[in-house]
């Protein structure tokens, strides 16, 4: 298996609210049914689905808690983690822990999807963020 994710899926309780709430952050969505909706996302896709929808496929017990799974969104700035977490906020999500220096020598901080899933927004002045939004470790 080659060391690549090439899909990430959330579960939501509403596809709609959910899409509404990623456009809002100036994502844009497709979907070929209105039961999914697929964003490209760099190199990879993420897709929104209904949550016992994706638990059934998945073969898992949804015990409607947090996954264990957090998200993140890596900018070029303290400035920009603050203006995503702002726009997030505007646009319907709960901010889980305002920007802050981090004691890894960055500054991050938490919004919350409608859905409950947690998002880092994260400036790493260790890590290379490329013109074309992907990552790379130094």
């Amino acid at each position: 298996m080659e060391q690549r994710i090439s899909l990430v899926t959330l579960g939501v309780t509403d596809v709609g609210r959910a899409r509404a709430f990623y456009e809002a952050l100036g994502w844009s969505g497709e979907s070929p049914d209105g039961n999914v909706v697929f964003f490209q996302a760099g190199g990879m896709v993420f897709a929104l689905w209904g949550r016992h929808k994706l638990a059934d496929d998945s073969v898992v017990e949804d015990s409607g808690g947090w996954g264990g799974v957090t998200l993140a969104h890596i900018v070029d700035s303290p400035a920009a983690v603050d203006a995503v977490l702002l726009d997030a906020e505007r646009a319907g999500g709960t901010i889980g822990r305002a920007g802050a220096p981090t004691f890894w020598g960055g500054y991050s901080g938490i919004f919350i999807d409608p859905d409950g899933h947690p998002w880092e927004v994260a400036h790493n002045p260790g890590w290379v963020l490329e013109p074309d939004g992907s990552v790379r470790l130094r």
